[in-house]
């Protein structure tokens, strides 16, 4: 490679000489470099007599100026403020603190010896004599592959090449709603649509169950059309009840995670590239086409590389598809009470002595407002436990709750009231759908 480096060297020089008035472009385009190459070999060139050709061979490597060298005493220094902080210190002092007290010390100040200047040196001292011990590196982890419908991940993916609607949506006019089965790869169901939010999602979401039937645990992100807030740390939201109470267990990935929810990500990968970005649906009637000939393909023709499908397709190594338990008949509307038990809020109450959980209200005390309390769920008594300064100052009964059995589509259509609801405080705090 070098060789190469040096021949076009010789190339630029004979090209300077021959045609000292071209630019530096047309000579970059003659030699075949970038531009900024040239430039600065050229200075180079220049700088040096006609008959000098060391320059054709490049400069040494070697840094320029060596790392200073620094004597025991201050490298001692250094130790002993790291083991031994000042008294009233409080804590094992950084870089930047060991700079600030090692400048302080008059010992070293007569005897005129050279200090470091940059908390990076200080950095490399510490890490050299063990100081900062820097953790290994994580071997990941793989997770057991569990079998086929057992576990479904779910996520939207949005459809870019559709355009902004000019009096409408600005972006994700266009979104699909995945979810693959992380047993067999397969492509559950694939439904595009252009007005997804927490209730139209769910209601899509109960559409599926009810055609499918109820895996055991479905891995979901923190859309916030999933569980109302991004930290995923609020009240459960309307979705997550749901499942809970379907006896399906939620599971949440940690924020910017893709890779724990890798099967649907990785089918959001293959679409894209193999049909999104080739097809360029511009709408949702073209989307819908495109996206119903892809999962096809997907599902029953394209040789899928999982470890458990073995080059095959998806449904032709597994033609078979899991039994699923059905949607219950009726659905106890409390039951996600007991996956909250032991959970704990904090709120702030507000001028009237109240504080909000979920879509409800609950009131304390007056004469504590502007104070922090801590709300613990009592899952099994349906009890909100309120505390102030570790010292239990109320409990309340969990508002909100039906206290009886409800059929499906009933209970169905409470949640989706609830979703609307969270829907419209989401869009006053964040509106960016629109």
């Amino acid at each position: 490679m070098e060789e190469e480096w040096i021949v076009k060297r010789c190339q630029l020089r004979q090209v300077w000489l021959d045609h000292p008035e071209w630019s530096r472009l047309k000579m970059a385009e003659e030699v075949g470099c970038s531009k900024s190459w040239v430039k600065k070999w050229l200075r180079r060139i220049r700088s040096v007599p006609l008959e000098d050709q060391q320059v054709i061979y490049g400069l040494p490597r070697a840094p320029k100026h060596p790392p200073p060298h620094f004597s025991p005493e201050v490298i001692n220094k250094i130790l002993e403020i790291r083991d031994h902080p000042p008294q009233l210190l409080g804590r094992t002092p950084g870089p930047l603190t060991i700079l600030y007290y090692l400048y302080r010390d008059q010992t070293l100040k007569e005897s005129g010896e050279k200090l470091p200047r940059s908390t990076r040196t200080v950095w490399k001292i510490l890490t050299q004599y063990q100081r900062i011990q820097h953790s290994s590196q994580r071997i990941p982890e793989p997770e057991e592959r569990p079998a086929p419908g057992v576990e479904w991940g779910l996520d939207f993916h949005d459809v870019s090449t559709v355009p902004a609607d000019p009096i409408g949506k600005q972006q994700h006019v266009v979104e699909i709603l995945n979810l693959v089965d992380h047993g067999s790869s397969a492509v559950v169901a694939s439904e595009p649509a252009s007005d997804y939010n927490a209730e139209t999602a769910l209601r899509k979401v109960a559409e599926v169950l009810l055609e499918q039937g109820c895996p055991d645990r479905i891995r979901l992100d923190r859309d916030t059309r999933w569980v109302g807030s991004w930290t995923a740390k609020d009240f459960p939201s309307p979705l997550l009840r749901f499942l809970q109470c379907l006896g399906i267990e939620p599971r949440i990935c940690p924020p910017q995670r893709p890779d724990k929810n890798p099967f649907v990500e990785r089918y959001h990968r293959n679409f894209k590239y193999e049909c999104q970005l080739i097809e360029c649906p511009v709408d949702l009637v073209s989307t819908v086409e495109v996206n119903q000939r892809y999962v096809y393909f997907y599902n029953f023709e394209r040789p899928n590389q999982a470890s458990t499908c073995e080059n095959q397709p998806p449904r032709v190594k597994f033609p078979e598809r899991p039994c699923l338990p059905p949607v219950p008949y009726t659905v106890d509307p409390d039951r996600w009470l007991l996956a909250q038990s032991g959970k704990t809020y904090k709120r702030k109450l507000d001028a009237k002595g109240c504080f909000q959980l979920g879509n409800q209200t609950y009131y304390v005390q007056q004469n504590r407002r502007g104070q922090v309390v801590v709300v613990w769920v009592d899952g099994q008594q349906k009890t909100l436990h309120v505390f102030a300064d570790r010292v239990l100052v109320k409990s309340l009964p969990i508002k909100g709750l039906q206290n009886r059995l409800m059929y499906f589509h009933e209970y169905l259509e409470l949640m989706c009231k609830e979703a609307i609801s969270l829907w419209r405080r989401i869009q006053r705090r964040t509106p960016i759908y629109r």
